[in-house]
């Protein structure tokens, strides 16, 4: 893989710890156990929090029923390693592309880098990659791989790159005759059907990026007159246009386009595999086969069977069959600038409510975009973009996307500082009390074993106030478990490096898993040395839980006689103990 992992795991200096070790059983534990797991009773488990920031949290509302004190709001905001639970994936682009905007974007919090292949060339993009990995090593900060394909999108050709006027009430020609020059009155497509697609009266969107409506770099058009294969519009707004593309986007209308275009698959097959490409961003997912044909594509791809695929949910045709899709992903973005044209204003929130709810059910990251639009251009977002970031937190997102904002914003590293801080502050006030329960219901009884598990991990942690979980894995899969029912303290995830052969060479396993993680609210990954069993007993440097502590001083998150809970397997058994620190 192109990212060198430096939270690879070396011997440290002994750490003294006293620990108290509870298989979970399928009966309950004596009462006189410190910790008492009961699989019959998960159901019932009840979790308060008593913090100045976390006032103790009633399931009957969505949100706080005591009042948050003032005091804690005074309170400056504290810097940490971990600068908040939810991640957050930036889009690289010409404002964000040196080494050291993407060192200060790491630094920042950044935990994804997201490659746009809907504007600039193979070329452009590896230059870009390869400063990140210079980045990456000099800040010791992860950072996964996201590849964006292009989809079906519409798109206005600009050829000349010249400035287009548009004036309210104007007529203006949308033409797939990319011969002629984009002006005022004609604008080429690169669509030959949609004159077959729209109507009179259709509404379509045309801009960089931002498409309210209200911006002067976006135009809402309204279809007068098809008339062979050219549309006629009505600008419905006054807008100057800049760049050599825009995007369109027609509003509740079939496009007759493959959600992978032989672009997007070229990419993906040459770019994509020489950089072993982490998560594969699916634009314009309208129906599970979408998710199910990639799938097949890169099981062919070599590395890339690994590669996890974001369905990017971006119109009403996608939002309708969002449970397949969902089945299907790995994760869900939510494109809400596009859905935000799709569906009427009022209903954009239920939409997001509704998806994130599904997507934490289900145990899948979600991806929210478009939170501040406006620090593409200012230092700070406003009032509304501060508490929209914050609610798409107290909702359930894991990871925020930044698009413009990082791409060609003024302030990529300032932006992800602010997302960063808000999110941290939604996530003091998160009330995970509710959210527990919510979960435990939903999976119902009997639980899977790793269900099990997991979810007496959380219950643990948050009974013992522990500072961190930490949680050793192989595939990732019972890391994701336990952030999903959304622990209030980071969770470590200890990857094991499993030996494979191609009976040519023996390689290790385990670097995707690790990056993979950096998507998902609450996992902070590091990848063990493999000559370091996870099951190892001893309290020895030898042992990798030693070396995990270790990693957790460094990072400021455990501090002397704080008390961790630990997820492993001794043999065949899975363990959940607890561990309280000496000096």
């Amino acid at each position: 893989m192109i990212l060198s992992l430096h939270g690879v795991v070396n011997k440290r200096r002994d750490s003294t710890v006293k620990s108290q070790s509870h298989k979970v059983a399928t009966k309950p534990h004596s009462s006189s156990s410190p910790v008492e797991f009961s699989q019959s009773r998960t159901s019932e488990i009840s979790l308060s929090l008593h913090s100045p920031l976390s006032p103790k949290m009633h399931s009957s509302h969505l949100l706080l029923e005591e009042p948050i004190r003032m005091a804690s709001i005074l309170e400056p905001s504290k810097s940490s390693f971990f600068p908040a639970l939810t991640k957050i994936v930036g889009t690289l682009g010409p404002k964000s592309r040196s080494v050291e905007a993407l060192s200060g974007c790491l630094k920042a919090g950044m935990s994804v880098a997201r490659f746009d292949f809907s504007w600039g060339d193979a070329d452009y993009h590896q230059e870009t990659l390869d400063n990140l990995k210079v980045a990456v090593k000099s800040t010791r900060k992860l950072c996964a791989v996201m590849l964006d394909t292009v989809g079906p999108e519409l798109q206005v050709i600009n050829k000349s790159e010249k400035s287009i006027s548009l004036k309210a009430d104007g007529l203006v020609t949308l033409t797939p005759n990319q011969d002629q020059e984009a002006s005022s009155e004609v604008l080429p497509i690169n669509f030959h059907g949609l004159a077959k697609a729209v109507k009179k009266g259709d509404t379509i969107f045309v801009g960089q990026y931002l498409f309210t409506g209200s911006e002067t770099t976006s135009v809402w058009l309204e279809v007068d007159e098809v008339k062979g294969d050219d549309v006629i519009c009505l600008s419905r707004n006054a807008a100057t246009l800049a760049g050599s593309l825009f995007t369109l986007h027609v509003s509740q209308v079939h496009i007759d386009l493959p959600t992978l275009t032989d672009k997007d698959k070229e990419i993906i097959s040459t770019w994509g595999v020489q950089n072993k490409i982490d998560f594969l961003s699916l634009s314009y997912c309208r129906h599970a086969e979408d998710v199910r044909q990639t799938r097949e594509m890169l099981k062919k791809l070599g590395d890339l069977s690994q590669t996890q695929i974001f369905a990017k949910i971006e119109n009403v045709e996608g939002l309708t069959h969002f449970d397949d899709i969902l089945q299907e992903a790995d994760g869900i973005i939510l494109s809400r600038g596009n859905l935000g044209i799709d569906l009427p204003p009022e209903k954009v929130f239920l939409f997001q409510k509704a998806a994130l709810y599904k997507c934490n059910m289900a145990g899948k990251p979600a991806v929210l975009t478009r939170v501040v639009d406006s620090m593409t251009d200012n230092l700070r977002p406003t009032r509304a973009e501060a508490t929209d970031v914050a609610n798409a937190v107290l909702d359930g997102s894991d990871a925020i996307l930044l698009g413009a904002e990082t791409l060609r914003g003024l302030y990529p590293v300032e932006t992800i500082s602010t997302v960063g801080r808000i999110c941290a502050e939604a996530e003091k006030v998160f009330n995970q009390d509710l959210y527990f329960k919510k979960t435990v219901k939903y999976v119902g009884e009997p639980m899977t074993h790793l269900e099990s598990i997991a979810s007496s991990a959380v219950r643990a942690a948050i009974k013992v106030k522990a500072s961190v979980i930490i949680c050793f894995t192989s595939s990732g899969r019972a890391a994701r478990l336990i952030a999903k029912y959304r622990p209030t303290m980071p969770v470590i995830s200890v990857v094991i490096p499993r030996v494979k052969t191609n009976q040519l060479k023996w390689s290790f396993s385990g670097a995707f898993e690790a990056r993979q993680s950096l998507i998902v609210r609450g996992l902070f990954p590091m990848l063990a040395d493999p000559r370091h069993p996870a099951e190892s007993t001893s309290a020895t440097n030898e042992s990798v839980l030693k070396v995990a502590l270790d990693h957790g001083k460094q990072a400021g998150v455990i501090k002397s006689h704080d008390r961790v809970v630990v997820c492993q397997k001794v043999g065949d058994a899975s363990v959940v103990k607890i561990i309280e620190l000496e000096d």
